[in-house]
């Protein structure tokens, strides 16, 4: 749980503030209990803009306040007019995180399919704005992205053309904006084996087929750092294990796996990048608990050796491990370089933690 305070605009202007109260997530960037219960109190949808301050532990729990819009005109009588907020623009903020920006985005979505129920807004931080929409197709989700993630739609449609159960069936996209289908089910944030067995050598078949295919729009990312002693050397020797540069997930964790107990997808590519496949399988280690580690070794491996006989995958994961806390610093630092200062919190720290963690993994 934790407490929020919405400072809410109308048109663009403050009208007030309401809270603090309390909704039972604890992420600060889960906002479907914050705008459900604002609709509730105010009488019309809003949209949460953006964070003004968090007070918390990891950017959860504690005390959030937002600034907060409403879509027509709410219950005023609800809101504590004094002290007056005023929001200064920042060069940084996103699209979405000014007044109007999640309305033009659900109006776009809106010019692909026909909505028939629900429009919520589910997530929003300076990575990203997601909305929930029930068309006459079913549920559909639609994307905001910041400049540094604008690869998503280009590795959703690279991925699909090969494997179109492996990612949502994209609907619409437009730069830094995504339309998707719905993925049915929940995370697999503890996968079972059946789960690797089936995820893992589908990945590796995609990325075997896109090998040596870089597309427009897919960037590299740096894996070693001058601050990670043996990193460069690291990086240096993934490059001769036999392996094919290719599109990376970047973020293969399983709680971005999508499964309903029968069919696997996985979800949120904003990571996306080109790379050694080592790296995909690495940030997929670093999340299982370590007796399940072994199979994903064994899968990954086999799965690559079909493709690459001469290859040496096993080498590639050993050697990747450490190199993906760098990959997971430099990203870390890039976000902190293009968000505004009151969204900071959500990353302050990061940088140095997988430093740290690279460092430890290579003494």
């Amino acid at each position: 749980m934790r407490e929020v305070i919405a400072l809410v605009t109308v048109d663009g202007e403050y009208a007030g503030a309401l809270g603090p109260f309390v909704v039972d997530s604890r992420w600060w960037n889960h906002v479907e209990p914050v705008v459900e219960h604002l609709e509730r109190v105010l009488g019309v949808p809003t949209s949460v803009l953006r964070l003004v301050k968090g007070v918390g532990e990891f950017t959860r729990g504690g005390t959030t306040t937002y600034q907060v819009e409403a879509h027509g005109k709410p219950d005023l009588s609800a809101l504590v007019a004094e002290p007056v907020h005023v929001f200064p623009d920042d060069p940084l903020r996103m699209p979405w995180a000014k007044p109007g920006g999640p309305a033009e985005l659900v109006a776009w979505a809106e010019e692909h399919v026909t909505r028939t129920g629900e429009v919520r807004q589910v997530k929003t931080w300076n990575l990203s704005c997601v909305f929930r929409v029930e068309t006459d197709a079913g549920r559909v989700w639609v994307k905001a992205l910041p400049p540094f993630f604008a690869a998503e739609p280009v590795a959703l449609r690279l991925v699909s053309a090969l494997d179109p159960t492996l990612v949502p069936e994209v609907i619409a996209a437009a730069p830094l904006r995504v339309l998707m289908a719905d993925a049915p089910g929940g995370p697999c944030w503890e996968p079972t084996a059946e789960q690797i067995r089936s995820v893992v050598p589908r990945l590796v078949r995609v990325q075997a087929a896109l090998a040596g295919d870089r597309r427009p729009g897919l960037p590299e990312v740096p894996i070693w750092s001058s601050e990670v002693e043996g990193s460069r050397e690291r990086a240096e020797a993934l490059l001769t294990t036999g392996l094919p540069m290719t599109l990376l997930h970047g973020d293969f964790h399983p709680g971005n796996w999508q499964s309903d107990g029968t069919g696997h997808q996985v979800i949120d590519w904003a990571d996306a990048h080109w790379g050694h496949p080592a790296l995909d399988a690495a940030r997929l280690w670093t999340f299982l608990a370590p007796e399940k580690r072994p199979l994903l070794a064994e899968v990954w491996t086999a799965a690559w050796l079909e493709h690459v006989p001469d290859g040496d995958p096993a080498t590639a994961l050993e050697l990747a491990i450490p190199l993906v806390h760098v990959f997971n610093a430099v990203r870390y630092r890039e976000f902190l370089a293009n968000i505004e200062d009151s969204e900071q919190v959500y990353h302050l720290g990061d940088p140095e933690y997988e430093i740290r963690k690279a460092q430890a993994a290579l003494s």
